[in-house]
């Protein structure tokens, strides 16, 4: 499940809310990286968090991407790698994941 939307925080602001509802917010969340690109003007960051899930019995990925290019601050979420066998079917693992992000940063969603 993936999601794209404009909030009225700072960069830094939206990923410390991220990491409070991922990290702080659970047992076994943890940030595996966070990798920061500057720019004239705005920055750009990408963050990748996992965490167990037990209904698919495997450590399931959050990707984070948060920059103000445009001015205003930009959210790109996605939640992958729960599935396991041919047909990667996770139980809706996945989008749960997502919507840990979703909504830690949903009162500030712009559109």
């Amino acid at each position: 499940m993936e999601q794209t939307f404009l909030v009225n925080l700072t960069p830094e602001d939206t990923c410390r809310l991220v990491y409070d509802a991922v990290v702080n917010g659970s047992v076994t969340g943890e940030l595996r990286d966070d990798y920061q690109i500057g720019f004239s003007g705005g920055v750009c960051r990408v963050q990748v968090y996992e965490k167990h899930y037990y209904r698919v019995g495997n450590r399931l990925t959050l990707t984070l991407t948060v920059d103000n290019a445009d001015g205003a601050t930009r959210v790109h979420i996605v939640g992958g790698g729960g599935g396991s066998g041919l047909f990667k079917f996770d139980w809706g693992a996945s989008g749960s994941f997502s919507n840990v992000a979703y909504s830690a940063l949903q009162p500030y969603i712009l559109n």
